[in-house]
């Protein structure tokens, strides 16, 4: 067998499906751990240098912040691993390895593992749902900020500062500081100067990112089902052949 011949039977052995879906959840982890840690340390300068005035304000919020940071570090260990475990079993389950390498196998072991990957990849998809539905969150919080600073600067050319002053965005009530924090909110022209500020933009990016992280992981994890529930269902039937 010449070189080019096993070049193309190489390639024809790569599990393709599971291969793309590898590389998004890489990405898309790599997007929403990494924007979403500096994101997060973001938040908590945002919060201290413009809706509180004492460290005891925001000592709450500082430790979800880090209890979510750490939190963070172990998705990404966690996805890092667990796409290495997909992709092998990609590799060892799909039907152009059973080609390549002959007769092939099916053992109750090998059924096992394989519907062992399907039901946890569909409860990962069902969890990075919520994941992303909370990673909305704060992007929604950040675009009414930066809304209302733009409702501010269109009514300062025409309305009096003393209405104005009525249009405020208070953290308190999305839950960053308790409510007996004052001033905990921050209005008219004042608000105005914090969404041109340099932290709130990169934080409102940062978020962003985060937001389409979680989105290419949840799409990542969709991708995984395909292959997974196809070479269940090849072994399977396999099994049911009785090619053991």
């Amino acid at each position: 067998m010449g070189c080019y011949d096993c070049c193309i039977r190489c390639i024809g052995a790569v599990p393709y499906p599971s291969l793309v879906a590898t590389l998004l959840c890489y990405a898309g982890t790599a997007l929403f751990c990494g924007c979403g840690h500096e994101a997060l340390a973001q938040t908590e300068v945002l919060v201290k240098t413009h809706f509180a005035r004492e460290p005891k304000d925001y000592e709450v919020m500082a430790s979800f912040i880090k209890y979510f940071q750490f939190v963070i570090y172990g998705l990404a260990s966690f996805f890092f691993l667990y796409g290495i475990l997909l992709l092998a079993e990609g590799f060892y389950a799909t039907s152009a390895v059973k080609q390549t390498f002959g007769e092939f196998r099916s053992t109750q072991c090998g059924r096992c593992l394989s519907l062992t990957f399907v039901i946890v990849t569909y409860i990962l998809a069902f969890i990075w749902l919520a994941v992303f539905a909370f990673s909305a969150i704060p992007v929604f919080f950040l675009f009414n900020m930066e809304h209302t600073c733009h409702t501010i600067n269109i009514q300062a050319e025409s309305s009096p500062v003393s209405l104005q002053n009525w249009i405020c965005i208070d953290a308190r009530q999305f839950g960053l500081l308790p409510w007996d924090v004052m001033p905990g909110k921050s209005c008219g022209m004042t608000l105005a100067a914090i969404c041109k500020t340099s932290e709130f933009h990169s934080t409102y990016d940062l978020y962003i990112a985060t937001f389409a992280g979680a989105g290419v992981n949840l799409l990542a994890l969709i991708l995984y089902l395909v292959p997974t529930t196809y070479n269940y269902a090849v072994l399977r039937f396999l099994g049911r052949k009785g090619i053991r």
